[in-house]
């Protein structure tokens, strides 16, 4: 790749040196929009490989909705929060604590610090690895040039996180760039005809709460929903939780999403299934009414001080340049790119949650990464979407990763498939915890290898799963005989060797299991 000085093929000078200042048009090598976690990922890789890259973001800050109003202000939240239902059990213990209550300022002080912190820390990253960061508007005019319209946060002449720089608010210019990658992330997906409102809340507007509500109706069962449903309901409020199929986490296996379900409702929390929703009442005192059908066709209702809409986010690409430019989306307005994240525009790649598959943080970290070393010629193999994590950080946690039996037995590829499935009160960290939760591990063979099972999957609900799911994670990934992966030693007593222990069950020789 070339410096900041050097020239392009037609001698057009490019102008990565920061200190130069702006020039009508300038060029770079890759340019990036979106600071999220796929589009900063992507910028620190190729500026490691030694492109000079530009990072244009749209927020005043970067990180995207992970790191701003996603995966760390909520996380701060339920890590707080967790503490709660830990002094609550400390007490059956023998241990005299007691919950006196939240200082709702302190608790905001805390997840505030969390995401500053964290979004600081990015911003010192890029800047220390020489990568330009624009606050603004792009859009992509046509072939390998983006226009930006500044937000007034400016630029680094050094190449700072772009605060203190000389852009003024609405400056525009002209960025030309031998590859753009485009990571535009998603945004809460509202009720058809319910717009989001200060008593209709998404999981933005439900962060900046000054305190938590006394009670909440919760629309959706995934990650998110079920989250905020534990978040609230360790700290007091009365939560009642929509599921519009037969059990929470519906896309996840049956075993996994029935236990789940029955250890939230152990908690006190309300979970109403087959429930669609048909309109919410707002009064003028605030406080809502949802309406809902439920199994039988009835129309019921329920009330509460606010509801969370938590029903998946949608992709960010309903921007006019996103077809002007040629970029084929599918029905549901994802990306379409092929293995490496290259769209049908050459020389223009998208990634994370814009893209057909899981949206997640992590996901889109390695998305970032590969965008990244295909541009620079290195070959890298495509993201394993079988070999992704899914997390929700409910109470107790959930983590699944690799196949279900279901979509093992549906799999051409895959023979001998089976379950192996235990309790996870047969633990004795688990049992100490007072939490419950199962573990199943999915297994079977490679058609072109009958008679060597392997670790497909697993899905976890317990305390730590976050944790342990990331072990299950290698397996799968790696494609670890089941023989091979019964033989790892976990040490004792830890939550952890639940999943030694079905994995030698599933091998055929348990231990302390029947």
């Amino acid at each position: 790749m070339m410096s900041g000085s050097d020239k392009d093929s037609d001698g057009r000078q490019r102008s990565a040196d920061q200190g130069e200042g702006r020039d009508d048009e300038r060029h770079v090598d890759v340019a990036v929009i979106g600071a999220g976690p796929g589009g900063y990922s992507a910028a620190l890789r190729a500026s490691e490989l030694g492109s000079s890259v530009i990072l244009i973001e749209r927020d005043a800050v970067v990180g995207g909705t992970c790191l701003n109003r996603g995966c760390i202000p909520t996380k701060a939240l339920i890590t707080a929060v967790s503490t709660i239902g830990e002094a609550k059990h400390a007490q059956s213990l023998g241990i005299d604590v007691a919950f006196q209550g939240i200082d709702f300022g302190k608790l905001r002080d805390h997840r505030e610090h969390m995401v500053s912190t964290m979004t600081e820390g990015l911003s010192g990253l890029l800047k220390h690895r020489g990568i330009e960061v624009v606050h603004g508007e792009a859009s992509i005019v046509s072939a390998g040039k983006i226009h930006v319209v500044t937000a007034g946060a400016g630029t680094d002449d050094d190449g700072g996180n772009g605060e203190g720089g000389n852009a003024q608010d609405g400056d525009s210019y002209d960025i030309t760039a031998d590859d753009i990658i485009i990571a535009t992330g998603s945004r809460p997906r509202p009720l058809e005809n319910i717009p989001f409102s200060d008593v209709v809340l998404d999981s933005d507007r439900a962060l900046t709460l000054d305190t938590f509500p006394s009670s909440a109706v919760i629309i959706g069962s995934g990650a998110i929903g079920l989250e905020f449903a534990s978040l609230w309901n360790t700290a007091g409020c009365k939560v009642t939780v929509l599921a519009r199929k037969d059990r929470v986490l519906s896309g996840w296996s049956k075993r996994a999403g029935m236990t789940l379900g029955r250890e939230l409702k152990r908690q006190g929390i309300e979970i109403i299934t087959h429930a669609s929703c048909t309109g919410i009442d707002t009064g003028e005192n605030l406080g809502a009414t949802v309406h809902y059908t439920n199994a039988d066709d009835e129309s019921l209702s329920v009330e509460a001080d606010v509801v969370l809409v938590a029903i998946g986010r949608q992709a960010a690409t309903d921007a006019d340049w996103f077809s002007s430019a040629g970029i084929e989306l599918t029905e549901r307005g994802l990306v379409k790119t092929n293995e490496l994240g290259e769209s049908s525009v050459k020389h223009v790649w998208a990634v994370g949650d814009i893209t057909p598959g899981h949206q997640l943080a992590h996901r889109a970290f390695e998305q970032g990464i590969t965008v990244a070393e295909a541009i620079a010629g290195l070959k890298p193999k495509p993201v394993d979407n079988a070999s992704i994590p899914q997390v929700v950080f409910s109470t107790p946690e959930a983590a699944s990763v690799g196949l279900t039996l279901d979509a093992a037995q549906d799999d051409e590829g895959y023979e001998s498939v089976s379950e192996t499935a235990i309790p996870l009160m047969s633990n004795a960290r688990v049992l100490m915890s007072g939490q419950g939760g199962s573990l199943s591990v999915v297994t079977g063979c490679d058609s072109a290898d009958p008679d060597t099972p392997l670790v497909l999957g697993a899905q976890l609900i317990g305390p730590h799963a976050s944790e342990i799911i990331a072990e299950v994670e290698q397996l799968v990934g790696n494609h670890i005989p089941l023989a091979d992966a019964a033989r790892l030693i976990h040490p004792h007593p830890t939550f952890g060797e639940a999943l030694g222990e079905s994995l030698l069950k599933a091998d055929n020789r348990p231990l302390h299991l029947r």
